[in-house]
């Protein structure tokens, strides 16, 4: 079997020399870009507020269950605390991620 190798074109090695020299220098740019935080540690501080608020209201949510199924406790699923107090935590928590997101920086 013969190839044929008659329109092959050859980069020459200083062009390739100076293409990978070129793509590493922005690499190493790309990376101290990178290196930088987005949040500040406030903006940590706000989410994990919200994370909390989010957490007390999925666990004030949570529960209703009766120790016999053939039995429905209205007052214990539809109490006062999981239909109105659980959801409003919820929401309160996901606006204030919103908040902790959108918040720059001091300085």
């Amino acid at each position: 079997m013969k190839r044929n190798t008659s329109n092959v074109s050859l980069i020459p090695t200083s062009r390739l020399l100076v293409f990978s020299l070129s793509c590493a220098s922005k690499r190493n740019k790309m990376a101290e870009n990178n290196a930088t935080s987005f949040f500040s540690k406030d903006n940590y501080i706000w989410m994990l507020g919200g994370l909390i608020l989010i957490a007390i209201g999925m666990f004030l949510m949570a529960g209703g269950a009766s120790k016999d199924p053939s039995v429905f406790l209205k007052n214990e699923v539809y109490s006062k605390t999981r239909i109105t107090v659980a959801p409003i935590l919820i929401l309160a928590g996901l606006v204030l991620e919103i908040f902790a997101i959108f918040r720059k920086p001091k300085g």
